[in-house]
């Protein structure tokens, strides 16, 4: 068999093998969630968590188990995180293969699923997005559909690596994906290619949130666990969990690590880092949660009005500082003396 035709048909396995495992992945999701139990403390259970009933219920909405089907971490037959590739792999996402991929299909699925791998190769080997390229991956009878098709293929990287696709140069139409938390590297926290640890971040952040606002060590590695991601075992996008969880993420403030109060022998919990709360919220993290399971915010009764009243709290933290920051005199000024010459 030609090398090129060899490299195509694996090209297109692997993309195959992402479709039939990501289905698996959320009903693991689904599963590790009805196991928690709720956040201890040294009032034993906070009248404000989260019963391991809820828990369940909740993050079975949040793993989307309904929704259509989405790439999920660990299913990428990636190489490495440093997004090193060869030259063949490099050419498997060549326009002109991914838009015969295309060619002659009226599946919107196949289309979505084309046009979202290439966005994830362009993300990965850090490089812009250029709508022209995507135009000619879709081919001339397809651009009508531009617009939708690149909306529903971001949206799919967006619920699991929590970056976001902005235009940066409208009238070249160039695009690149931003982290939705401030981390080094665009989401990397290493300089160069690779995936993005953002995804990991936000659903630690949403568990915590969904806890009652702290979650055991055991609740996060058993949920961890569950979605393949192992204390001590390198993983391909976030390397060593938990040398990325307990060293990265305290060390800049995105996560607390601390011991349960009283616990004897020690516990400890998590909880939201200073940076967390100064970089997101309680709603943005329950957008994120509930785009990723195909609903909308308020389907969280309790953590929604939790996040209003965050809000509201915000806001009126916001307006007294810019008060404040008004009536301060401007040090600039020239000041007059009241005392006749």
């Amino acid at each position: 068999m030609p090398r090129s035709k060899k490299y195509k048909l694996r090209a297109r396995e692997r993309r195959r093998q992402v479709n039939d495992e990501s289905q698996t992945q959320r009903s693991d999701e689904a599963t590790a969630m009805e196991e928690l139990p709720s956040c201890s403390s040294v009032q034993e259970i906070p009248s404000h968590s989260v019963s391991p009933t809820e828990s369940g219920s909740i993050f079975q909405e949040f793993s989307g188990t309904s929704a259509t089907t989405t790439t999920s971490p660990g299913t990428f037959d990636t190489s490495s995180d440093d997004g090193e590739e060869s030259q063949d792999e490099e050419n498997s996402y060549s326009l002109e293969v991914l838009s015969a991929q295309i060619s002659g299909s009226a599946s919107p699925t196949v289309k979505v699923d084309v046009v979202e791998q290439f966005l994830l190769h362009k993300y990965r080997v850090n490089q812009p997005i250029l709508r022209e390229d995507i135009e000619k991956i879709l081919g001339e009878n397809k651009q009508g559909e531009y617009a939708e098709i690149l909306k529903e293929a971001s949206e799919r990287i967006e619920v699991v690596f929590a970056i976001e696709l902005k235009e940066v140069y409208s009238t070249k139409h160039v695009y690149e994906f931003v982290s939705e938390l401030n981390l080094p590297n665009n989401g990397r926290l290493r300089a160069g290619r690779g995936w993005p640890k953002t995804g990991l971040l936000m659903n630690i952040l949403g568990l915590i949130f969904m806890k009652g606002n702290c979650a055991t060590e055991e609740d996060v590695w058993q949920f961890l666990n569950m979605l393949k991601v192992y204390a001590g075992k390198k993983h391909f996008i976030y390397g060593e969990p938990r040398k990325l969880i307990n060293r990265d993420l305290v060390k800049l403030k995105y996560l607390e690590y601390r011991q349960v109060p009283g616990s004897d022998p020690p516990r400890h919990e998590y909880l939201w880092g200073p940076r967390a709360y100064a970089e997101t919220s309680k709603m943005k993290v329950l957008e994120f949660m509930a785009k990723a399971g195909d609903t909308v915010p308020s389907t969280y009764y309790s953590q929604y009005e939790e996040a209003l009243r965050d809000k509201r709290a915000r806001t009126r933290r916001a307006r007294r500082a810019g008060t404040r920051a008004r009536s301060r005199p401007d040090s600039t000024a020239p000041s007059y003396s009241t005392q006749s010459a």
